[in-house]
């Protein structure tokens, strides 16, 4: 198994071999020989071999069956490398499959060329759509169709099989998806059938999401606790494995519920309400929250719903009555059917808990059950019969109020009949504000001193006086209106409030001298207005954010309240005109979400206005504002802000002297934009600092030594995990004179070389060869003369240029003897030349007869008068400066062809000599001398050794 990364470091390669059946192949260059005369004499006898073998071979090449695996991640872009089937296939070494060539067998040696190796899909099929192979290299890339392994595994379906170039299988498990090819090897010597499997790699690209929108749950409200109830609608992920969904939870647990997640045998995950404490449906009878379903992918993804709890009722309350008795009177001449009383009990359940019957109780005589009717729905107490002279003046009624599974409540009634003929005083209303049924309706917003109605009061009899007073609470005064008599006025003393009290009643009582009552019973109705705006729980929201957050993140669930009723307290939710298109808030649920994904980077800080509107006319709003901050992450990696970096040092630069400054910069904030710098290589010779990022030389560099230094630095940033990048650094040194000329001939001050005296003017006599390890004009070498010593040594003249030592004028017999000239080597360096002298001796004789003679005047001091005369030389420039960038392809081929053709001379050059060699070599022995000329380092001059130099 060997394995190799993609570019995001998600992709693994795995190659699974399995056993196949290999013909032996007709080795050509074990038959081939030598001599071309064996290899003709082999032909007919190679053919027949073929004749024999080749069917067999071919039949053979099917039984090379080949599977590879390989794994990526789905959604790569186009282009990632998936694998080479050439190296996989170890057809080609390893480092072959990544180059450009064409890959093909090895070769053995003495065998012909193997032809080049050729890679298809066995069908064209859906091969373009997903990857491609190239047909030369065999390497599998991914294609511009990006792959969903969600579409061709989810909904494509399992279980297909290798019939064409490419498949779809996904296997029994849902965490297998696999991509399935036939790939053919050619030529048929080496044929091979490959069954490349291509394992698809889930990634974490879809967030869950539940069916519906609004999930609703009821509870019984004697539900004990640890209750469970399973939440139907469970979200779904598509997809697999840890990306998947994982787990669940509430935004808000009204510290009476929590949840818990169960799984299956399948591995589905469904989400359990737990009851943790007591409900009452007549204290709350509702509970709203959101759940969010969380996936494992890393960054987790969130779907979310909202879910209402309801609370369903049980008969957990009996009917209540508010009084114990009531008092009723009963005047003789009442008519029959007028109701003389109502009684109403209460009972907090709801739906047929809550239905009530009233009856009487067992203890009520059956002649006040025939006087007096009772209501078993209403409770309304009527006259059922006239009132004759022999009915008891007081009736107790007990009544009691019946509920389901419930001990009846209990309430008295005691009726007093007045026999004698009263007319009681007289109550007459005419109402100004509205009345519907006895109800009079206000609007909350009515000013002070509203009327509400005129009452007049009078006597029937007209022998009594009247008076009347305003029964009951509320912000209402009765008063005379004058200048009439027996008339009132009822009106408001203040403002009202429907958000503090909605329904008042009140009674007008009338009575007279002779103590009798009247009561007129008045209810007033406020009706609410729209004067509340809604009112945000915060006015300013402060959120935070990692960035590179999934799509369509939930930020939080905005809540404002509206303390008017109905409509006007309906409150729907806007963004602001300056909150980013991206933004969404969900006009009836209040969540925020962001749609993209935020980068903290371009943007770190956001400040957007939200407004809450209610449905009144006209609507009133509040407005809160949004302040959401983007948390960093670890998304950037260090960034030079050169590519590469190029200085230039000059030579002998002091140790730990300041080079430059390598800039590197870190988008990311805090902790993961702090960046550390290091020298990967050569870090024995440099060093850098990580606060400045200065680049420093431990030691003193020498050009000499080493011309230029290429050095990885890398920045290491600190976030967890770290992120990394590296720079390339060229360090060029740059030339110093700081060497003088070395001079490689003569070898000695003490060597001397023999010239004879027929040597003819003009005629070259020696040379003094110097080299400068220093580079430019540094190294440009001057040669002059600035010493001589001798019978008439002014008959030798240096070349300044070359060295070369020639003889100027014919020597005559007084010439004979020890010449002996001091040479200067000069370079041209800035701002000091430097030099150095060599002593060049030479004997004028016909021949050597005496080296002791020559030893000793060599041994001797020479007076030498120094000349101060510097050489005058041309110096011409060694490098001109490109004229353009566009002349730089055009050297590299001139230096490339001048280079082979170099090569070429060089080699036949070689191969001549060579064969010459044997034919002269006799005629060279008989030479003794041979002038040496500039370029030439091995010359046959040596220490204390005459040789003759003669006219050839």
């Amino acid at each position: 198994m060997r394995g190799r990364g993609d570019a995001r470091g998600s992709r693994a390669l795995a190659v699974s071999w399995r056993p196949a059946t290999w013909h032996p192949r007709l080795d050509m260059g074990r038959l081939s020989r030598p001599r071309s005369s064996t290899s003709h004499r082999n032909l007919p006898h190679l053919f027949l071999l073929f004749l024999f073998v080749g069917p067999f071979n071919c039949l053979a090449s099917y039984s090379r069956a080949t599977e590879l695996l390989y794994s990526l991640n789905e959604g790569l872009p186009a282009g990632v490398l998936i694998g080479s089937l050439a190296e996989d296939l170890r057809l080609v070494p390893a480092a072959a499959g990544r180059q450009d060539q064409q890959p093909a067998p090895p070769e053995r040696a003495g065998s012909e060329p193997r032809p080049p190796l050729s890679f298809s899909l066995a069908s064209q099929g859906l091969s373009g759509q997903y990857v491609t192979l190239d047909n030369r290299s065999g390497e599998l890339h991914t294609s511009a169709q990006e792959i969903d392994r969600e579409a061709l595994c989810l909904e494509g379906g399992g279980g297909a099989a290798w019939g064409g170039s490419i498949s779809i299988s996904s296997s029994p498990s849902s965490d297998s998806c696999l991509l399935l090819l036939d790939v053919l090897v050619l030529p048929q010597e080496y044929f091979r059938f490959v069954k490349v499997k291509i394992a698809i790699r889930d990634i974490n690209d879809n967030a869950p999401q539940f069916p519906v929108s609004q999930i609703s749950v009821w509870v019984p409200e004697n539900a004990p606790v640890n209750t469970r109830l399973a939440i139907e609608h469970p979200a779904m992920d598509p997809d697999a494995g840890t990306n998947g969904v994982q787990t669940y939870r509430l935004l808000d647990y009204h510290r009476v519920f929590t949840l818990d997640v169960e799984e299956n045998e399948n591995g589905e995950r469904t989400p359990y309400l737990i009851v943790t404490g007591l409900l009452d449906r007549e204290t709350q009878d509702q509970y709203v929250s959101v759940i969010i379903a969380e996936d494992g992918g890393s960054p987790p993804l969130l779907g979310s719903a909202t879910l209402t709890i309801g609370i369903s009722d049980i008969n957990d309350n009996c009917p209540l009555f508010t009084d114990s008795q009531i008092n009723v009177t009963v005047y003789g001449n009442a008519t029959v059917g007028t109701p003389i009383a109502a009684v109403q009990a209460v009972d907090r359940d709801l739906g047929t808990n809550a239905q009530i019957t009233y009856s009487y109780s067992q203890k009520v005589p059956q002649e006040s059950k025939d006087l007096f009717h009772l209501d078993e729905t209403t409770g309304v107490i009527k006259l059922f019969s006239k009132i004759g002279g022999s009915v008891l003046q007081t009736h107790k009624l007990t009544i009691l109020a019946n509920g389901p599974g419930c001990i009846p409540a209990v309430i008295t009634a005691l009726v007093s009949i007045i026999k004698f003929i009263f007319r009681p005083p007289e109550i007459v209303p005419r109402y100004i504000a509205n009345e519907v049924d006895g109800i009079v309706y206000l609007k909350e917003l009515e000013p002070v001193n509203t009327p509400i109605a005129f009452f007049t009061i009078r006597d029937p009899e007209g022998k009594y006086k009247v008076n009347c007073y305003l029964d009951g609470e509320g912000p209402f005064r009765l008063s005379p209106y004058k200048p009439y008599n027996n008339e009132y006025l009822l009106e408001t003393t203040r403002p009202m409030d429907y958000e503090l009290q909605q329904f008042y009643e009140i009674a007008v009582v009338a009575w007279n001298s002779e103590g009798f009552h009247v009561k007129k019973i008045i209810k007033v109705q406020l009706l609410d207005d729209n004067d509340n705006a809604p009112v945000f729980l915060q006015p300013l929201i402060e959120l935070t954010i990692e960035e590179n957050n999934a799509p369509d993140a939930f930020l939080t669930k905005l809540y404002a309240t509206d303390a008017d009723s109905g409509e006007r307290g309906q409150v729907t939710y806007f963004l602001g005109p300056d909150a980013p298109s991206y933004f969404s808030l969900d006009s009836v649920t209040g969540i925020l979400t962001v749609s993209t994904q935020l980068d903290r980077e371009e943007k770190e800080k956001y400040r957007y206005t939200v407004r809450a509107v209610d449905s009144g006319k006209p609507p009133r709003e509040s407005v809160a504002t949004v302040a959401l901050t983007v948390l960093d992450k670890n998304d950037n990696s260090p960034r030079f802000i050169n590519k590469d970096f190029s200085f230039f040092v000059p030579e002998n630069f002091p140790g730990y002297g300041e080079i430059g400054v390598i800039s590197v910069t870190d988008a990311d904030a805090g902790r993961n934009g702090w960046v550390a710098l290091s020298v990967v290589n050569q870090s024995d010779i440099f060093v850098i600092d990580t606060g400045k990022g200065m680049l420093r030389a431990k030691v003193s560099l020498d050009r000499e030594q080493q011309s230029s230094y290429t050095l990885w630095v890398e920045a290491v940033d600190g976030g967890e995990p770290a992120l990394s990048s590296t720079a390339k650094i060229t360090i060029l040194l740059l030339d110093i004179n700081d060497n003088p000329p070395l001079v490689l001939f003569p070898q000695s001050n003490m060597s001397y070389l023999l010239v004879l005296p027929s040597t003819l003017p003009g005629s070259p006599v020696t040379e003094v060869y110097a080299v400068d390890k220093d580079t430019g004009m540094n190294a440009v070498i001057a040669y002059s003369i600035i010493g001589r010593r001798g019978p008439r040594p002014e008959s030798f003249r240096i070349d300044p240029k070359t060295g070369n030592i020639t003889l100027e004028e014919a020597l005559l017999q007084t010439d004979y003897g020890l010449h002996r000239l001091l040479v200067k080597v000069s370079d041209h360096g800035y701002p000091e030349p430097l030099h150095s002298t060599v002593m060049v001796n030479l004997f004028v004789n016909d021949t050597v007869s005496n080296e002791s003679y020559i030893e000793s005047l060599l041994r001797k001091e020479p007076e030498i008068n120094i000349e101060e005369k510097e050489p005058q030389i041309s110096i011409e420039p060694t490098h001109r400066k490109a004229e353009s960038v566009s002349c730089v392809p055009t050297l590299v081929a001139l230096s490339v062809i001048s280079l082979g053709s170099v090569t070429l001379v060089t080699g036949m050059g070689i191969y001549i000599c060579l064969r010459r060699g044997k034919k002269h070599r006799g005629e060279d022995e008989n030479l003794e001398v041979q002038i040496p000329l500039k370029g030439k380092i091995d010359l046959h001059m040596r220490e204390r050794k005459p040789m003759d130099i003669s006219n050839i």
